[in-house]
């Protein structure tokens, strides 16, 4: 019996959580409302909850929709890098505040049909998933909760320079 619990062990670590873990506010937010805690796909789900939070501050002008991003990516750091210390793993699949704020960056362009919005969402992921460089280094060599959000920013922006490249030479030639 003791050798069936072995062999499960490997994926204790980023599979389950202290109990209670979620009550905190800071393990809460970090793990993006609680979407980071699905079991599988962590990242996307987190990336999909997103979308409804994005809804109540889209309507801000240009300069207040970047403060508050900009907020929230300073926030993330903390929060993130806090999350990561007390469950001792430097980037645990769970926490998604960083794909909260890619998805915010990448959605920037105010999309205003649902193809748009599905758009930003799957150029995120492929971008965080695949990780070009400089994404790759990023996520390998940045530290703390710095690293844990700056490669998914990255993921935001380069995911936000072809939305406005599909946007000013693509569909003008569609449409």
């Amino acid at each position: 019996m003791s050798s069936d619990n072995n062999l499960q062990e490997p994926d204790i670590p980023e599979a389950s959580l202290p109990p209670g873990f979620l009550r905190d506010p800071v393990h809460f937010l970090a793990f993006g409302l609680g979407s980071g805690a699905a079991a599988r796909a962590p990242g996307t789900w987190g990336s999909l909850a997103a979308i409804p939070v994005w809804f109540c501050f889209s309507w801000l002008p240009p300069v207040g929709y970047w403060i508050f991003v900009v907020f929230a990516f300073l926030v993330g750091i903390w929060l993130c890098g806090k999350t990561a210390e007390d469950l001792k793993v430097h980037d645990h699949g769970g926490i998604v505040w960083d794909e909260f704020v890619g998805m915010w960056i990448a959605l920037a362009l105010f999309p205003d049909t649902v193809y748009g919005i599905l758009m930003a969402f799957a150029l995120f992921r492929l971008f965080d998933v695949v990780k070009p460089w400089p994404i790759n280094w990023l996520d390998q060599y940045m530290p703390g909760g710095l690293g844990i959000m700056v490669d998914d920013v990255v993921a935001g922006f380069m995911a936000l320079a072809c939305l406005f490249a599909i946007d000013q030479w693509l569909m003008p030639v569609i449409v």
